[in-house]
C-alpha cells in the first residue's frame, strides 16, 4: 500500500507540474500511463480515475467537471477528449475486468445515467450503452454551446451542461484577468476537435454499433439528439472548416439510415465461400421483380385471390385486412421497394381477371342466356377484387404511413416530414407508370370495355383543355379518334375518387393515346340520370332504370369523380325521407350498378344498405309487434337485392358480413315471429308477406355461415380450420369486435375521413340472447345434426302444424302419410276433404320451422315404405318449399343429417321410380378421369360399375328436389342456398358426386362442364393418394420441374393457367393444378396430413432443383476454378430463387388449407418432429449432397418464415398475432437446444445449420418486431448457441433487436467480436 500511495503521489504531482508548464496533454497521458505500467497498475484502473476526477483540475482546491467547465480550463477538455480518444473505443478489458460491474456502477452513481435515460434496468452492459451515448452527446451540446447553437435548439439547453453556470458565476472575474490568447486558440481546436471525436465515435465499428443500439432501444433521446445533430450539420462553422471530414459526409455519417447492425439482403449468414454465393443469388432473385422471377416473389398474392374468388367461401374477416397483411409480410421478406410491391400487387389482381375473363369469354353463351346463374367464377366479383379491395389496400397503407408520421411529429416535434409524399405514395405513383408497359394484363372485359374508354377520353379532354359542363355523358360517335381505355385507366380513376392521386396523373407520358386535335369540339349538352338527381329531377321510372344500371361512381366526362359519395348519399336520403314508392325504388338503386359496379363507392353502399336494413323506431311508435314489420316493403326490396352470389362474396370481401348478420338477426326475430295476417302489394302487382319477407331474410342469414357443412364434419370435429364452421354467435361476437375496435388513434381516425358524415353504425354489442327464436331453432337445428328425434307428443301444437304441413304437401294424393309419434301410431289420411291447410298455416314461421323436421320423416318413412311414390315425395317437399321457402334450412339440416346416419336403403337411380344417370354417367366419369389426368393425378378406377346407380333415400330426394325448380333469378337465392350443402353431403360418399352431376347435366346441358368439375373434387375427398400426386403436379408445374405441356415454363402461369373451360378439342380444356387443388382443398378433412405432404414434396422439390441447377461434378470444378466464387453462381441463382418459389408455394398452401391453427401446429410439431427424424434421402453423399442439404435448410427456413408471417403478419395489426409470442418462443426454446447440441437431429448437420441461421437471419432482417416478443433469456440463449455455431454477427444482430433487456449482452457481444 505504502508502494501505492507513492505511485498516487506521484500521479498528482505530476499533473500539477504538467499543468504548470502548459505541456501537450498526449504526452501528459503517455508518461502517466508508462510510469504506471511500470508500477504494475492494471489500465484502466478504477483508483486512478477517481484520482483524476477529484483531483485533476484544481483551481483553488475546488473539484470541477471538466465538459460543462471547458471553457475555463480548455486543457483539461482537450486531455479529456485525449483520453476519450485512447480509451472509448476498447472495451474489451472493461467487459473482462473483475471490477466491471463495479466500475459500472460507480459511473451511473456519478453520471446518474439510469436516471437520465429512464431505463430501470442497471445491468453493466446497459448502463455502457447509456455511457458511450452519454460521452458522444456531451460532445455534441459542448460543441453547439461553443458555437451558440444551442440557443436555436428545441430545448435551448443542455442535461449535460447544466452546471457550467454555476461554476461561472464565482470565477468570471478570475477567469477574465487569466484569458489569453493561448487559451482562446485551444478553445477553438476542441470545439473542431469534439466534431472530429463525433466522427471517430460513428465510424468506430464498435462504438458506432453500441450507438446503433441506443438508437434501437431509446428512440426518444435518440430523436433529441439527431435534432442536435442535424443542427450541427447546417449550422456549424467549425464542421465546415474542418479538413477531415464535410457536413454532408458527417450527416450521411450519422444518419439513421446508416445501419451498422442491418442485414437487409443478409437474409442468409455464411461464412465460407460456397455458402455466401447464395446470399448473393437470394439478393438476385430479391430485385427483379419482373417476367418470370417476378411470379416467383409475388406467387402468394396470386394464390390468395385466387382462393378467395371461390364462391363458396363466406368469411368474417376482410380480404383487405388480410391482403394488408400479406403484402407487407412479402414486402418484409422480399425487400423490395414499395413501388416493385404495388406494381406486383397490381399484377395479381390482373391475372385474375384476365383468367375470369378468359373464362367468360369461352362459355360466352352461358352468360348470355343468363347471367345470374351463379355457377361460374364471377367477373364482377373480381373486378370489385382488383378495383375496390386492392386500391382500398393501397390507400391504407398509405393512410398508415401518414398517421405513423402525425404520432411521430406528435410524439417528438423533431420528426417533421420534410416531403409532401412518403415513399407508399411515391410507389404507388411509380408502380402505375409501369404499369402501363403490361399491355397484355390491361385489356378490360367487354362489359366494361365502355367504362375504361370513358375514363380514356376524360383524361384525354382534360389535357387538351376542353371544358365540359358538368354532367355531359360522352357517347360513343363523341369519342375521340383511337381514344381506347383499358384497366390502368380504371385504377387510377379509383385512386383519383379516394383522393390518393389527382389529375397530373392524365399527364404522364402514354397514359392517352388520342391526340387534342382528335377532341370533338362541337360537344353537346348531355345529361346524365345521376347529374339530373343532383339537379332536382324526381325518381321517374326511365330515370329509375338508369341510376339502377349505372353505378353512381362512374366519372362522367366533365365531371370531378369526387361526385359519386354524395349522389349515393342523396340516394340514401330518399330512402329514408321519401315517401313509400320512392324508398323502394331507392332502396333498389343501391343494390343495383352502384353496389356490384359502383367500385369506388362499394363499401359505403354496403354500410348505407346495412343501415336501411336496421331503421330506428318512430318516435311515435305504439304498436305490440316489431316496428320493422312496417318497413316490410323497403327491407324485402334491401334482402333480394343483396342476395345475388355476387353481391355476397362483395360483401364477403369487404368484411361486412358480420355487420350484415347484426342487421339481419333482428329481422329474421320479427317477421318470423310475426302472424301473417296482413300483406302489401309491391309496385309490380307482387303481394307479400311476412313469410316472404322472412325467408328472404333466413337464406341470406344462413349462407353468411356455414351452414353447408356436411353433418359428419360435426361428428368428426375435423373441420377445416379455414373459413370454419361458424354459427350466429359467433358471427354476433365478431360484429361486436368490430365496432368496439373503432377507436381514435391517427389511423382510425384518418380511415373515418374517407366515409360519409350522415352514416352512423350503432356500436351498441349484439347477443344471441336478444333473439330467442333463432335461438330455439339453431339449438334444434344442432340437435338435429346429433341425434335422431325421440317423437312427435300428440295433440300438442307441433303435432297440429305437422298435419297441416303434411296436407300442404300431399294434398294432391289420397293414401295416409303417418307422422311419427309417441301417443299414437294411427295413420293420417289427407286429401280433398281436408280443411283449409292455408289457414291453419297462417302462424309464425319459427312455429313452423319447429314442425318441419317431423313432417319430413313422416313423408321420408313413408317413401321408404312404398306409401309415396319418390316423384310424389320430391313435389311435397317442393310445395312446402314454395309455401315457405325458409324451410329449405331445415330440408337440407333433416336430409343431411339422414345421410350421415347411415339407416336409410339405398335408392336406386332406374329411371322409374327415381330419375336416371345413365344417359350420360359414363361420360361424366370419362371427363373427369380427363380432367385429373390433365393436372397429374391418375386414379386406378372411377367406375361406378356394372350395377345400378344408387344414392341413399335422403340424399335422392333432396337431388330430386333440386331438379324440380326452374332456373329464374328468384329460384337463384334458394338453390344457391341448397347447392353447397347437396355438394358437401355428395363429396362424403362416392360416387354420388358424379351421378348427381350426370343428373343435373341432363337437366342443364351448358352446365355439364361446371358439374364435372365440382365432381372431380370429391375424388380427393376419398382418395389421399390422389392429394398428394395433386400436390405434387403444383409443385412441379410452378417450379418448372416437369416436361408435361402443362408445366414446362413454371411460375403462375403454369400453377394457375386460365381456369378451366367448356368442351376443347372434343373434350373438357385441361384445368391448372393449382385452380383444381384451391377448390377442392375444403373438402380433405385431415390438414395434418395435408401439411405433412407439403413439407415432404417441399424436400423433393429442392433435391430436383439442386439435381438440375448444379450437376454432379460442377461443385468439385468450383474448388479447382481460379475464380471459384463466380464459377456456377448463376446456375446457384437460379436455384435460390426456385428454392425461395418453393417455399413460399408450400407455405402458401399450408395457409390457405389450414389456417392459423395448421401454421402453428407445424411450427411447434410438425417441422421439429421432422428435424429430429432420420430421412433416407439425406444419405446422398458427395458435393451433390451437401448442397442438396444446405439448400434443404435454407428452403425450409424459407417455408418457416413464409409461413409465419402469412399467419401472424409482420406486425400486430392481425388478430392473430396475439398467439405469434408463445409459438416463437416454443420454436425458439427448440432451436436454442439443437443450437446447444442437447437435442440429437436426425437430419444432415449442414441441413440444421442452415435452417437456425436461415430462420434467424430472416427474423432479424424482416420481421424484427417478432424479436421483441421473444423472451430476453431465450434470445439469449439461440444467441450463445450461434456463436457456438460461428454465427457472431448474427448473434449479435439478434441481441441487438432484442429490446433493453438484450442491449447489454448485445454491446458485450459487440465488444467481444469487435463486430
Amino acid at each position: 500500500m505504502a508502494v501505492r500511495g507513492g505511485v498516487w503521489d506521484w500521479v498528482i504531482e505530476h499533473t500539477m507540474s504538467a499543468q504548470v508548464k502548459n505541456r501537450e496533454p498526449y504526452l501528459w497521458a503517455t508518461e502517466l500511463s508508462s510510469s504506471l505500467n511500470s508500477a504494475g497498475v492494471d489500465l484502466p484502473s478504477m483508483e486512478l480515475a477517481h484520482l483524476l476526477v477529484s483531483h485533476i483540475c484544481f483551481d483553488n482546491h475546488v473539484p470541477i467537471t471538466v465538459v460543462p467547465n471547458r471553457k475555463l480550463h480548455p486543457a483539461a477538455f482537450r486531455l479529456y477528449m485525449e483520453l476519450v480518444k485512447r480509451h472509448a473505443f476498447s472495451f474489451s478489458a472493461l467487459i473482462n475486468s473483475q471490477n466491471y460491474n463495479m466500475i459500472m456502477k460507480s459511473i451511473d452513481d456519478v453520471v446518474h445515467l439510469s436516471q437520465i435515460f429512464g431505463v430501470q434496468l442497471c445491468e453493466p452492459g446497459i448502463l455502457l450503452v447509456e455511457f458511450v451515448f452519454s460521452i458522444v452527446w456531451q460532445l455534441l451540446d459542448a460543441s453547439l454551446d461553443d458555437e451558440g447553437l444551442l440557443e436555436i435548439s428545441l430545448e435551448k439547453n443542455s442535461r449535460w451542461l447544466s452546471r457550467m453556470q454555476d461554476m461561472e458565476i464565482d470565477g468570471n472575474e478570475n477567469f477574465s484577468e487569466k484569458r489569453n490568447e493561448h487559451h482562446e486558440g485551444l478553445h477553438k481546436v476542441n470545439t473542431t476537435m469534439a466534431i472530429e471525436l463525433i466522427e471517430e465515435f460513428f465510424k468506430n465499428k464498435v462504438t458506432s454499433s453500441i450507438l446503433y443500439l441506443a438508437r434501437q432501444n431509446m428512440p426518444s433521446h435518440w430523436g433529441g439528439f439527431i435534432e442536435r445533430l442535424q443542427l450541427l450539420v447546417v449550422h456549424s462553422t467549425a464542421l465546415r472548416n474542418s479538413k477531415h471530414i464535410s457536413p454532408d459526409a458527417f450527416l450521411q455519417l450519422t444518419s439513421d439510415t446508416h445501419r451498422v447492425l442491418s442485414r437487409e439482403g443478409k437474409t442468409i449468414s455464411h461464412h465460407d465461400s460456397q455458402a455466401s454465393m447464395f446470399s448473393g443469388s437470394l439478393k438476385s432473385s430479391v430485385g427483379q421483380c419482373h417476367g418470370a422471377s417476378h411470379s416467383a416473389v409475388w406467387l402468394p398474392i396470386d394464390l390468395f385471390l385466387e382462393d378467395t374468388m371461390d364462391g363458396s367461401l363466406v368469411t368474417t374477416t376482410s380480404a383487405v385486412e388480410n391482403l394488408i397483411s400479406l403484402v407487407k409480410a412479402l414486402q418484409a421478406v422480399n425487400h423490395t421497394t414499395w413501388h416493385d410491391t404495388f406494381l406486383g400487387l397490381w399484377i395479381a389482381a390482373l391475372r385474375l381477371v384476365q383468367r375470369v375473363r378468359t373464362c367468360v369469354n369461352l362459355i360466352k353463351e352461358l352468360w348470355e342466356r343468363n347471367t345470374s346463374e351463379g355457377l361460374m367464377p364471377r367477373l364482377d366479383t373480381s373486378l370489385s377484387m382488383l378495383l375496390s379491395i386492392t386500391t382500398l389496400v393501397v390507400t391504407n397503407l398509405i393512410e398508415e404511413e401518414e398517421s405513423a408520421w402525425i404520432d411521430k411529429t406528435q410524439q417528438s416535434p423533431v420528426n417533421q416530414r420534410n416531403e409532401k409524399q412518403g415513399k407508399r405514395q411515391k410507389g404507388l405513383i411509380t408502380s402505375l407508370q409501369l404499369l402501363g408497359d403490361y399491355e397484355g394484363l390491361l385489356t378490360p372485359p367487354q362489359s366494361v370495355s365502355s367504362v375504361a374508354n370513358q375514363a380514356a377520353a376524360k383524361a384525354t379532354m382534360f389535357i387538351s383543355g376542353l371544358t365540359v359542363r358538368s354532367g355531359y355523358s360522352m357517347s360513343i360517335n363523341d369519342m375521340p379518334v383511337n381514344c381506347s381505355g383499358n384497366l390502368r385507366h380504371l385504377i387510377v380513376e379509383a385512386f383519383i375518387a379516394r383522393n390518393m392521386l389527382d389529375t397530373s396523373a392524365y399527364l404522364w407520358p402514354g397514359y392517352v393515346n388520342a391526340r387534342a386535335s382528335q377532341v370533338p369540339r362541337g360537344v353537346p349538352s348531355q345529361t346524365t340520370g345521376w347529374s339530373s338527381l343532383m339537379n332536382g329531377s324526381p325518381l321517374t321510372p326511365s330515370m329509375i332504370n338508369i341510376l339502377v344500371s349505372t353505378p353512381a361512381s362512374r366519372c362522367h366526362i366533365g365531371d370531378g369523380c369526387d361526385g359519386s359519395l354524395p349522389e349515393v348519399e342523396k340516394i340514401y336520403e330518399i330512402a329514408v325521407n321519401g315517401s313509400g314508392d320512392e324508398k323502394i325504388s331507392a332502396a333498389a338503386i343501391l343494390c343495383g350498378a352502384s353496389l356490384v359496379r359502383g367500385w369506388n363507392i362499394q363499401e359505403h353502399t354496403i354500410l348505407f344498405i346495412i343501415k336501411l336494413l336496421s331503421p330506428p323506431v318512430p318516435a311515435d311508435y305504439s304498436g305490440s309487434e316489431s316496428h320493422l314489420i312496417d318497413y316490410a316493403p323497403l327491407l324485402n326490396v334491401l334482402l333480394v337485392g343483396i342476395s345475388s352470389v355476387d353481391c355476397v362474396q362483395i360483401l364477403s370481401l369487404h368484411g361486412l358480413v358480420p355487420i350484415l348478420a347484426g342487421a339481419l338477426m333482428p329481422i329474421c326475430e320479427a317477421f318470423g315471429s310475426a302472424v301473417p295476417k296482413v300483406s302489401w302489394t309491391l309496385p309490380t302487382g307482387e303481394e307479400l308477406s311476412c313469410h316472404a319477407v322472412f325467408s328472404n331474410a333466413f337464406t341470406l342469414l344462413l349462407r353468411l355461415w356455414r351452414f353447408d357443412h356436411s353433418p359428419v364434419d360435426h361428428v368428426l370435429g375435423d373441420i377445416p380450420p379455414v373459413g370454419s364452421h361458424l354459427s350466429p354467435e359467433y358471427l354476433l361476437l365478431v360484429r361486436n369486435s368490430l365496432l368496439a375496435s373503432l377507436g381514435t388513434s391517427t389511423r382510425s381516425q384518418l380511415k373515418r375521413r374517407r366515409y360519409s358524415k350522415i352514416l352512423s353504425l350503432s356500436v351498441e354489442p349484439i347477443f344471441m340472447d336478444s333473439f330467442p327464436k333463432l335461438k330455439l331453432w339453431h339449438r334444434q337445428h344442432l340437435e338435429c345434426i346429433a341425434s335422431t328425434f325421440s317423437g312427435l307428443v300428440h295433440e300438442t301444437l307441433v303435432h297440429q302444424i305437422v298435419d297441416a304441413l303434411l296436407n300442404l304437401m300431399f294434398k294432391r294424393i289420397n293414401r295416409g302419410v303417418q307422422p311419427s309419434t309417441s301417443t299414437s301410431e294411427s295413420s293420417l289420411s289427407f286429401g280433398p276433404g281436408a280443411e283449409d291447410v292455408q289457414a291453419r298455416l297462417k302462424i309464425p314461421a319459427w312455429d313452423i320451422l319447429e314442425a318441419t323436421p317431423f313432417a319430413l320423416d313422416a313423408a321420408l318413412i313413408a317413401c321408404a315404405h312404398g306409401r309415396l311414390s319418390p316423384r310424389e315425395l320430391a313435389t311435397g317437399l317442393k310445395d312446402l318449399a314454395d309455401f315457405l321457402p325458409a324451410s329449405l334450412a331445415t330440408i337440407v339440416s333433416y336430409f343431411s343429417a339422414e345421410v350421415t346416419r347411415g339407416v336409410w336403403k339405398p335408392a336406386a337411380m332406374n329411371g322409374t321410380d327415381w330419375p336416371s344417370p345413365a344417359a350420360n354417367l359414363s361420360s361424366v366419369e370419362q371427363q373427369i378421369k380427363k380432367i385429373l389426368a390433365a393436372t397429374g393425378v391418375d386414379v386406378p378406377s372411377l367406375s361406378v360399375g356394372g350395377t345400378l346407380a344408387t344414392l341413399p333415400l335422403p340424399l335422392a330426394a333432396l337431388v330430386s328436389l333440386t331438379i324440380t325448380y326452374k332456373l329464374d333469378k328468384m329460384s337463384e337465392r334458394f338453390l344457391t342456398l341448397i347447392g353447397p350443402a347437396l355438394n358437401a353431403l355428395a363429396a362424403g360418399c362416392w360416387p354420388c358426386m358424379p351421378i348427381i352431376a350426370a343428373l343435373w347435366a341432363q337437366k342443364v346441358k351448358r352446365w355439364s362442364d361446371h358439374l364435372v368439375f365440382s365432381a372431380s373434387r370429391t375424388v380427393f375427398h376419398h382418395n389421399s393418394d390422389a392429394v398428394v400426386q395433386l400436390l405434387k403436379s403444383c409443385f412441379t408445374s410452378a417450379l418448372g420441374l416437369s416436361t408435361s405441356h402443362i408445366s414446362s415454363n413454371g411460375g403462375v402461369g403454369a400453377l394457375l393457367g386460365h381456369g378451366f373451360g367448356p368442351h376443347f378439342s372434343g373434350g373438357i380444356s385441361p384445368v391448372a393444378p393449382g385452380i383444381l387443388y384451391l377448390r377442392m382443398h375444403r373438402s380433405v378433412r385431415d390438414v395434418m396430413f395435408m401439411a405433412e405432404e407439403i413439407l415432404s414434396l417441399l424436400m423433393h422439390s429442392v433435391r430436383d432443383i439442386a439435381s438440375s441447377a448444379l450437376p454432379r461434378g460442377a461443385m468439385e470444378k468450383l474448388k479447382k476454378s481460379k475464380h471459384g466464387l463466380r464459377y456456377g453462381e448463376v446456375s446457384l441463382a437460379a436455384a435460390m430463387t426456385r428454392v425461395k418459389l418453393a417455399a413460399s408455394l408450400g407455405a402458401s398452401l399450408v395457409w390457405i388449407t389450414g389456417g392459423l391453427s395448421l401454421v402453428q401446429s407445424l411450427i411447434n410439431e410438425t417441422l421439429p418432429s421432422w428435424f429430429i427424424s432420420v430421412h433416407g434421402s439425406e444419405q446422398e453423399g458427395g458435393e451433390s449432397g451437401g448442397m442438396v442439404a444446405m439448400l434443404r435448410g435454407f428452403a425450409l427456413a424459407y417455408f418457416a418464415m413464409f409461413c409465419g408471417i402469412f399467419a401472424w403478419g409482420v406486425d400486430s395489426e392481425l388478430a392473430a398475432s396475439k398467439k405469434r409470442p408463445k409459438v416463437l418462443r416454443t420454436h425458439l426454446e427448440y432451436l436454442a437446444s439443437a443450437l446447444e447440441g442437447k437435442i440429437s437431429l436426425g437430419c444432415d448437420w449442414a441441413t440444421a445449420w442452415a435452417y437456425a441461421s436461415g430462420f434467424v437471419s430472416l427474423m432479424v432482417a424482416c420481421t424484427p418486431k417478432w424479436v421483441l416478443e421473444v423472451d430476453v433469456d431465450v434470445l439469449k440463449r439461440v444467441s450463445k448457441g450461434l456463436r457456438q455455431w460461428n454465427e457472431e454477427e448474427l448473434a449479435v444482430a439478434l441481441l441487438g433487436l432484442g429490446g433493453v433487456g438484450t442491449m447489454g449482452a448485445a454491446a458485450e457481444l459487440i465488444i467481444e467480436t469487435r463486430f
